[in-house]
């Protein structure tokens, strides 16, 4: 078991899926003091039954003062760890996307997981080093098998992985550092959305529980990595 003392640990799109089984795995397996966000009030107040280290903040990360409003509610403490979970994924035909579309992915899925490190970069600085867990998905990483209708959704997560490379660079003055977990097929209702029908053979919870123990401690071996989780393809 990790000690998840140390300071806060911050989990974006906290509410369902894999985001939801990382808080869980945090709290019961790490002892880890957990601030989960997420845009669903109802899930949020499920999470705060988990005990008295998880606080929740209802936050859409497409709103303009959603960093300042996260770095409020975390004030002076450490962050540990922050993983940017949350993403959106939209489907669409070929020529049905839009500008519109693609601009929105774009700030959730890369514009988003960025303005947050740049809110807590002072309160990710410290030893032990802090870690930036970005989440992405295989669709995202060069040379991996593409899939119709997921253009915008895949270059949004191509753009993660890039970022994620840059942030290790920038933050290592600082003594943070930065990896992305690029997951494959996962039970959840994005994969559901993206392919319906398909069986993923792999679970949140085993994800999560994954999740839980690289945010801890995958900074002690892992900086502007990406590691590909695919027990499948998709």
């Amino acid at each position: 078991m990790s000690n998840g003392t140390e300071g806060l640990v911050v989990v974006t799109g906290a509410s369902r899926g894999v985001g939801r089984a990382t808080v869980e795995a945090l709290v019961r397996d790490h002892g880890a003091r957990v601030l989960a966000v997420a845009r669903t009030e109802g899930a949020l107040q499920e999470l705060k039954a988990l005990g008295p280290l998880v606080e929740v903040l209802r936050l859409d990360l497409e709103e303009e003062g959603a960093p300042a409003a996260l770095a409020a509610a975390v004030g002076e403490r450490r962050v540990r760890a922050l993983v940017n979970n949350a993403g959106l994924l939209l489907k669409r035909g070929l020529l049905e996307w839009t500008e519109s579309d693609l601009q929105r992915l774009h700030r959730v899925n890369v514009v988003a997981p960025l303005r947050l490190v740049q809110a807590l970069a002072d309160r990710l600085s410290g030893d032990p080093a802090g870690h930036v867990v970005n989440v992405g998905s295989m669709g995202g990483v060069m040379g991996s098998m593409k899939f119709a209708g997921l253009l915008g959704y895949t270059v949004s997560k191509g753009g993660l992985v890039t970022l994620t490379e840059c942030l290790a660079e920038e933050l290592k003055d600082r003594g943070v550092r930065a990896n992305c977990v690029c997951l494959g097929a996962v039970d959840t209702e994005m994969l559901r959305e993206a392919f319906p029908g398909y069986q993923a053979p792999v679970g949140p919870v085993e994800v999560g529980n994954f999740l839980a123990r690289f945010a801890l401690e995958g900074a002690n071996l892992f900086n502007g990595k990406v590691l590909q989780m695919a027990a499948s393809t998709p």
